[in-house]
């Protein structure tokens, strides 16, 4: 199919304009220039001829260049900004309020000749060593292309230049620069994807090393992948239904190259993602095995080491009374009162110190049978 084909099927039909056309009523406009848009430009047959400032300077370039078509990039837009574009471009207010709360699920909408598509992107983090998510909503109409971006993620600016530099691809229209940028989204999966691996390689080394805060690391990557997945699974269903409707749109054989390729690429991903899921979820597995066993080893030790120190108990009580009985006897008979049994009896030093010799032997030998010796 021709590209001007393809063009004429995502733009509304239009009149052949008289020589003094009517004012078109301006959509409202929030006073005052706002950095949530970052860019707008408006191109023609694939090339740009116009770099507005403001919204309402865009509505009027797009308006005064018949078929051509408006990029507008916002970051975070305000109310009012949304509004303004939704009574511009006649955008469902369903949509406009999706893209102001954001915090939504991967999806594409249709309402009438307008796309809406939600997408999350992803990028890797090294010195945090975590994944970064943001947020794209993009609507899709026959003339004009809006993103509304909700965090750092993706950078859109690399996406406009690679367009920009390939003149016909962007004469295709908005539906090219929508597969442009899912392809932009898509290929920032992959450091994601790399660093991720890179981490549940550390993590395997750190279980079998016995890090005791590896738990907490696999835990965190653990949700990360979660995310990670309710931004992947989604996409897969949404590019096959863009697939689906190939035909019925007319869509360019270029493009549907282009999407094909950008599916393939996403599924891949997709399935990577479960992987790392499952492989997270038996890492955590065998780390719970190995503190189990961990902590066995050390329940065990502390049991051995009580019994030893039970025995040395043992040893000493019996030891201790052992020589207490002397020491008893002693004691008692050192007293120096006047009136004490035996203690003029001329056999009382014999008899006392048999009487130490027999208690002290059968302590001894009572111990030693209950092997306390």
């Amino acid at each position: 199919m021709s590209d001007r084909r393809t063009r004429a099927a995502w733009r509304r039909p239009q009149a052949t304009p008289p020589a003094s056309p009517p004012p078109k009523a301006e959509a409202p406009e929030p006073a005052g220039d706002r950095p949530s848009v970052v860019r707008a430009s408006v191109y023609q047959e694939g090339r740009e001829i116009s770099s507005p400032t403001t919204l309402a300077e865009t509505y009027r370039r797009l308006r005064e260049h018949p078929g051509s078509m408006a990029w507008i990039g916002l970051h975070r837009p305000t109310e009012e900004e949304l509004l303004s574009l939704a009574a511009e471009f006649d955008l469902h207010e369903l949509a406009v309020e999706d893209a102001r709360e954001a915090h939504q699920r991967p999806k594409l909408e249709r309402y009438g000749d307008t796309l809406f598509v939600v997408l999350r992107a992803a990028r890797y983090l090294d010195a945090q060593e975590e994944v970064d998510f943001g947020e794209l909503h993009v609507f899709v109409g026959p003339d004009f292309l809006i993103t509304v971006r909700h965090g750092a993620a993706p950078d859109l600016t690399a996406v406009r230049r690679r367009m920009e530099k390939d003149p016909e691809l962007l004469a295709l229209g908005p539906e090219a620069v929508l597969y442009a940028i899912l392809d932009a989204v898509v290929d920032g999966y992959a450091p994601v994807v790399a660093g991720v691996q890179n981490d549940i390689d550390e993590i395997e080394t750190e279980v079998f090393g016995g890090d005791p805060a590896v738990s907490r690391r696999i835990y965190e990557l653990a949700r990360e992948m979660v995310e990670f997945q309710r931004a992947t699974r989604p996409l897969v269903a949404m590019l096959h239904a863009l697939m689906a409707g190939f035909a019925k749109y007319g869509t360019d054989e270029e493009l549907q190259r282009y999407l094909r390729d950008v599916a393939d690429h996403v599924t891949h991903t997709s399935e990577r993602v479960d992987g790392f899921r499952q492989a997270l979820a038996d890492i955590l597995t065998v780390n719970a095995t190995l503190v189990t066993q961990q902590q066995n080893a050390e329940m065990r030790a502390l049991a051995e080491a009580g019994f030893e120190q039970n025995e040395e108990i043992k040893k000493i009580s019996s030891w201790a009374a052992i020589l207490f009985a002397p020491t008893l006897v002693g004691t008692i008979y050192g007293m120096n009162f006047d009136n004490m049994p035996e203690l003029h009896w001329a056999g009382g030093y014999p008899f006392a110190v048999v009487l130490m010799a027999v208690v002290c032997t059968s302590l001894y030998v009572v111990f030693k049978k209950k092997d306390w010796l």
